[in-house]
């Protein structure tokens, strides 16, 4: 009996509303946090986006597991960096591209005069969301993906985009100004591997990285000693770990500064292929620059710069000072 008064009661709606009642959100995965947070918040209620690598995973060393692939099967949509950042996940992602919408965000964003070429099997440095005025670039492309999926929310999706693209450039305008009270001389980022010379360039801070671009790459002593000797030459207050990568190179040239009679320390955990963990705000894109920002001003001797009114709901979401 109440099945078919249920029956009954659905016959009635209108055909509008038995439509709305039928949408689901666009099931979405992205390989990395990066991505995926940027994609929930241009789609909001209309996607449901994945991330198959969650804090502390290095994608260029990553390898899909049978879940993963079970994941990639479910999608309605798939999206990746791009530039070989996802290393050997390439041909699987290639795979999938035959039967399911996939999509390299960075390509097919972000103009190659902008790109860092790289000298070596990489050729371009895939690093791309390190600079935030970069990353920002991502967000028509996404729009446009969801909005051939679901037209039906164009409109949300526009807000969406619109709002999150005044919070991002807000945030690349802090980060500059953040970065410029550090004394010039001591202006100078030293991190585990190669990952930050997007926000190098972007914010005008020098950067050094004793491994290369890819984490794949080994680092041998003459590195080392390398980047101690550049370590003291210019009098650097602070390096730094990152969340992806085994602090003992940055810890053997603290120990190498050390023994030239220079005192370094750690100033902190910097983001740099992986977020910081969910439900918090380095679990975020725009928390991670944050966080990395906050870290290095901090560290080198520089004063952080107050968060623009376009950043107001934000920092109140994530109850950060003012």
């Amino acid at each position: 009996m109440a099945t078919k008064y249920a029956v009954i009661l659905l016959g009635t709606l209108p055909f509008s509303a038995l439509a709305t009642a039928d949408e689901t959100p666009l099931n979405v995965v992205a390989t990395i946090g990066m991505i995926a947070d940027v994609a929930q918040e241009v789609g909001g209620e209309c996607v449901n986006v994945e991330a198959m690598m969650g804090p502390g995973v290095d994608p260029h060393l990553y390898q899909a597991s049978a879940s993963d692939v079970a994941l990639l099967r479910g999608a309605e949509h798939i999206l990746y960096s791009g530039y070989s950042l996802e290393g050997q996940l390439g041909s699987v992602l290639e795979n999938f591209s035959a039967r399911t919408p996939t999509l390299a965000v960075a390509p097919a964003s972000i103009d190659p005069a902008s790109l860092i070429t790289a000298q070596d099997v990489y050729g371009v440095d895939p690093h791309l969301w390190m600079d935030v005025s970069l990353w920002a670039q991502t967000l028509p492309t996404l729009s446009d993906a969801f909005n051939e999926a679901r037209p039906e929310c164009a409109t949300t999706i526009e807000i969406n985009t619109e709002r999150y693209q005044a919070q991002l450039l807000a945030l690349h305008e802090w980060v500059k100004e953040s970065i410029a009270s550090i004394p010039e001389e001591q202006r100078i980022l030293v991190t585990a591997h190669d990952a930050f010379s997007y926000y190098g360039r972007a914010y005008n801070i020098e950067v050094e990285g004793i491994q290369g671009i890819s984490t794949e790459t080994e680092t041998g002593i003459a590195d080392i000693r390398s980047m101690a000797d550049s370590v003291v030459a210019h009098n650097v207050p602070a390096v730094f770990i990152e969340s992806t990568i085994n602090p003992r190179t940055i810890q053997a040239v603290i120990d190498a500064a050390r023994q030239q009679g220079h005192d370094v320390t750690i100033g902190g955990q910097l983001y740099s292929d992986a977020m910081g963990d969910e439900g918090t705000v380095d679990g975020t894109y725009m928390g991670m620059i944050y966080r990395n920002t906050q870290h290095i001003v901090e560290a080198l001797g520089g004063s952080l710069a107050p968060l623009p009114k376009a950043l107001d709901d934000w920092a109140s979401e994530w109850q950060l000072a003012q």
